[in-house]
């Protein structure tokens, strides 16, 4: 990737570099990222269909807690059972996974904005671009 130098003349453009500024502490944000995954946890309690069992007649006794990693592939939904002992690395990745989609959207409305500020600038010369 090519950065900005010093000596161009966007560098003298103060919202410029600030915008430089912002893109390289979000960055810094997206090389800090942990492990990422997409999709939710979910905590299901289940009934078991016998009608004797607790479950059946009061919802705060139904069993469980069981849980699901849901996440969508070429638009079907896919389910995966977690063993407790997993859900937290699972929930952590799906919040990086949410951190991550929300740093490429600055990025990308940061970049937006500069690319924009930038054609606004005279070309070095002053003069027109020539087609040559």
């Amino acid at each position: 990737m090519r950065r900005p130098t010093n000596s161009s003349p966007a560098s003298a453009d103060p919202v410029l570099q600030r915008y430089e500024a912002q893109f390289r502490t979000l960055r810094v944000q997206l090389a800090n990222l942990g492990f990422f995954s997409k999709g939710t946890i979910l905590e299901r309690r289940l009934t078991c269909g016998k009608p004797a069992c607790a479950c059946a007649q009061t919802p705060a006794r139904r069993h469980g807690p069981y849980f699901e990693w849901t996440y969508k592939v070429a638009g079907k939904t896919v389910n995966v059972r977690l063993a407790a002992e997993v859900v937290a690395a699972y929930r952590e990745a799906a919040a990086e996974w949410r951190r991550l989609r929300s740093l490429l959207r600055r990025l990308e409305n940061l970049s937006r904005r500069a690319l924009k500020r930038k054609g606004r600038l005279p070309h070095p010369g002053g003069g027109q671009k020539s087609g040559a």
